[in-house]
């Protein structure tokens, strides 16, 4: 049994407290072992939007299987001095050493590193909020317009929404991909975007299915996209035929796999375009011998767009 341990903060926003609690709360419906927890310091916390809720006081013995998530709050700088307790900060720093993974949404992640959590380590959260993480945590490598980040035992995300993308992810890391296609199907939301994903996406397009297979394979696309992934390569990875392979990537998402290597590409590439890159070298950055291959696939997807 995994308990899953939200930290409270006054003024919290109830989205993101309640997104990543709905996400493990039904993934505990589907069987997964999990047991939903609230701690503060305060036995009544009112949120941002004027919900009250009520805490418990008194932290409860943890184990390193168990989760701890500290839900972000209304606000354009860190919390004030006094609304995170020197016992809260030792409490999740200890977790930690003790092997625990700990995780936070939006200005969480000012909490975790005022708990030195942050230190050498790359981290993310709402962009109205970046700036002054990373002066406030000089030690810290902050990652600008991502979802979330998870380095080692470290898990950050962007804020409100994003924290739902980062539970989905880590129910998939401990329950499996499919596990985490059910709980968002189940709660109507896209199926897992990757932490590196812009909101509007090819994942979101092509992830809202149940075939585990097609998902570890997407995943491992996803990680290699620029580079040359040959089929019989990427089917034997998988234990499967390279037809087998096919068959079953194409039911689930509609297009082959080089295809949606290809989509991919093109979607960075469009990513790198926007902000400077000239299309030669952005055909290089994600894998294209030269511009001519880019060129084509973005006017085929044009003219798609306008059909």
């Amino acid at each position: 049994m995994s308990t899953v341990l939200f930290v409270l903060i006054p003024g919290l926003h109830v989205l993101d407290l309640a997104g990543p609690a709905q996400v493990f709360a039904m993934a505990a419906d589907h069987g997964c072992p999990y047991t939903l927890r609230y701690v503060s310091d305060h036995p009544e916390v009112v949120t941002a939007q004027g919900v009250r809720l009520s805490a418990e006081t008194r932290w409860p013995e943890l184990s390193s299987a168990d989760l701890i998530v500290v839900p972000g709050w209304r606000t354009s700088s860190p919390a004030p001095a006094g609304t995170v307790t020197q016992a809260c900060l030792d409490r999740l720093a200890a977790h930690h050493r003790r092997g625990g993974l700990v995780a936070s949404v939006c200005a969480g992640a000012d909490v975790l590193g005022r708990a030195g959590l942050l230190d050498g380590r790359r981290c993310t959260t709402h962009h109205d909020l970046q700036d002054a993480l990373a002066a406030r945590y000089p030690a810290a490598s902050v990652v600008r317009d991502v979802l979330y980040v998870v380095d080692g035992r470290v898990a950050t995300s962007a804020g409100i929404a994003s924290g739902i993308d980062l539970s989905l992810h880590l129910v998939a890391e401990r329950d499996g991909a499919a596990m985490a296609a059910q709980v968002s199907r189940a709660m109507v939301v896209y199926t897992r975007r990757n932490g590196s994903e812009r909101q509007d996406s090819v994942m979101l397009r092509h992830r809202a299915h149940l075939n585990d297979l097609t998902h570890r394979v997407q995943d491992r696309i996803e990680a290699g996209f620029a580079g040359p992934l040959p089929l019989d390569e990427l089917a034997a990875g998988f234990g499967v035929s390279p037809r087998t392979l096919t068959r079953r990537f194409v039911e689930a998402t509609g297009m082959t796999p080089l295809r949606y290597q290809q989509t991919l590409r093109v979607e960075r590439a469009e990513h790198l375009i926007g902000h400077g890159a000239t299309v030669e070298a952005a055909a290089r950055a994600v894998g294209f011998q030269d511009a001519r291959m880019l060129r084509r696939l973005r006017a085929t997807a044009r003219r798609t767009a306008e059909t």
